[in-house]
Formats: structure tokens, sequence, C-alpha cells
């Protein structure tokens, strides 16, 4: 298959997009190279693609209306893997206006690609994040999701609404993945186990949020990579069974599926610590702090319905993913 992959410089979008290639897909790989964390971490992951045959990179926002426009005429692509977003939920305190740009904006640009170029389907990343105020657990795609707690749950929900409505008015084929807390080599610097073995190895205390009463489904990046695989080889299809007089939200009358993709077992923060600490072979020095702004207390995802449609449910230990993070970080910054 041709492949636009969008976020191939990212954390996610690099290991689809080796997986990919591996068995003989051509991608294109689109990114904009943005500086929300360091770059040269970016360029890193993309040096790894460049040289593979069957990957082309271009640099370019999916909120670059005309832009994707032109690219979605010029290279007719069979399927869109679209990964590219402002992550974060801290940082969408700070600048929302950045989540409507390349959240909102962006994803228009890629559901209108797709729509005037005969997509056979689009994958999208959503988040956990757009459970919000919802503390039924485990959460399931039954479950409402009108109460976001961050701007960022917001875009994520929009892109789910924006999806379904293409999928009902034009047949688009769309499968929304709400990822679950994904850790793993070549992870983001912004996020909780590459601060922690950072401040760790270089001697400084951690900041332990909610004094460690957090509890996150932590997803391993290969199971995250598994699941877009084979919803990508399944595209979406419309659910005979619909009840529209009960209307289950993951399904639709419409080509239209969302699916959690997590490790089905929510981990204590502090037994996260711990693990990172085993790994290391050093004691963190813990700030304990209140919850922050946006954050929410816990997640746990029911993946059943992923493993009904896929085959598939994530599995990785905490401690052999953990493990994993550390040996790449001690070999990829040498310390």
């Amino acid at each position: 298959m041709k492949v636009l992959l969008t976020g191939a410089a990212g954390f996610i979008g690099m290991h689809v997009a080796l997986r990919l290639l591996e068995r003989g897909d051509e991608v294109v790989g689109l990114d904009n190279l943005n500086n929300y964390y360091d770059v040269r971490l970016k360029e890193a992951r993309l040096a790894r693609l460049t040289p593979l045959a069957g990957f082309r990179f271009v640099k370019m926002g999916v909120e670059d209306r005309d832009g994707m426009a032109a690219l979605f005429a010029a290279e007719r692509f069979d399927r869109v893997v679209h990964l590219a977003a402002q992550a974060g939920v801290r940082y969408s305190l700070q600048n929302p206006n950045a989540y409507i740009d390349a959240n909102i904006v962006g994803f228009m640009n890629i559901l209108e690609g797709c729509r005037h170029s005969k997509v056979a389907h689009l994958v999208y990343a959503s988040s956990s994040s757009v459970y919000g105020g919802n503390e039924k657990m485990p959460f399931s795609e039954a479950d409402s999701v009108d109460h976001p707690v961050s701007i960022y749950a917001a875009t994520k929900k929009a892109n789910e609404l924006m999806a379904h409505t293409y999928s009902h008015l034009y047949g688009l084929p769309t499968t929304g993945l709400r990822f679950f807390t994904v850790y793993g080599p070549w992870g983001r610097p912004d996020m909780a186990l590459f601060l922690f073995t950072k401040a760790m190895i270089e001697g400084r205390p951690i900041d332990v949020f909610n004094h460690g009463q957090m509890q996150r489904d932590f997803t391993y990046v290969d199971d995250i990579v598994e699941g877009v695989i084979r919803t990508l080889d399944r595209a979406a299809e419309p659910d005979a069974a619909f009840d529209a007089q009960s209307p289950h939200p993951g399904h639709s009358r419409a080509p239209y599926r969302v699916f959690n993709i997590g490790n089905q077992g929510p981990v204590l923060l502090m037994d996260f610590i711990s693990a990172i600490e085993n790994a290391l072979g050093i004691t963190a020095e813990k700030n304990l702090l209140p919850m922050q702004p946006g954050d929410v207390p816990a997640t746990y995802a029911d993946v059943s319905e992923l493993t009904a449609w896929t085959g598939f449910a994530p599995a990785m230990p905490i401690g052999e993913g953990v493990s994993r993070f550390v040996r790449w970080y001690r070999d990829y910054y040498k310390v």
C-alpha cells in the first residue's frame, strides 16, 4: 500500500513507519519538526527512516491547507495513518491555540484530503484523555466522553466527531484509536518516564503529582504499533446491529469505529517509579505535589472491542517495558 503517515518523526510515528516499511509498504512521512521538544531527537528518529527503501519525507504542518490539498492530489494515497498533533495535556493550558491549529484545523485538512482522493481507510490517533471526568473503570468505548478536562482532550473528542461526520456524509472509513499513556524507546521528553529517568541519572529530585496516587494504564509502544497496523488492515465498516434508539458511541451505521488501546491494568505512579528505580539502580528523591489542572487521577482501558475486531490485546509487563526504555536512554545519551 501507499500510506501517508503524519507525525512520522514523532515517537509513535517512527515506530509505525518502521513496521510499515518492513512489510513492504510505501510510506510518505510528513512532519513539521516543531520545537515543542528537542528537535534533535525528532531528527534522529527521522535519520532511522530516510535511508530505508520505500520512505520519503515531506516537511509540512497538517494545518497547511493548500499544501495538504496538493499533497493528497499528487500522491493518491491508499490509506492514511494520522498521528500528527499538538500533544501534551499540561502544555494545552499554556498555548491552547496551538491545539486548535494542529488538532482541529489540521484534522479538517486530513479529512478533506481523504475525501477528495478516495482514501480507502483513515486511522487516526485519539486519546484516553477524552474520558475526562468519567470515573467509571475500566473506560469503555460505550461510555460517555462529554466531560473533557483539558483543551487537548476536547480536540481529540472533536476529531472523533469530525471523523464520524465524514464517515456518514461521504462513506469514508475512519477508525479512531484512543491511546493510553504510551511509553518505550525513543519516547517523548515531556512524558513522565523520560523526565524521571533523566532527573534520576542527573541526581535531581522528581516531581510526583497527586502525591503519587495517580494511576495510569501504561502501554508499550510496540503494542500500540501492533494495534495501529491491525486496525489499518481492517477498514471500519457500518455496524449492521447499530441501534439508533440506544446508540453506541463507538459504532455507527456509517463506516466508523473507535477503539481503546491500553495495557488493561492501571499502575500506581509510585509502582511505576519503583520500576524505573530498579532498572536504573537508583533511588529517586521525590517531591510530592498536588494534582495538576487538566490531569485525571486514573486511566484504565477496556480493550475487549479491539480484541474482538483484531484478535489483539496489549500485554507488555511494566518492568520489562521500563527496562527497555532505560537501556535505550543510556545508549542514546551515552550515560
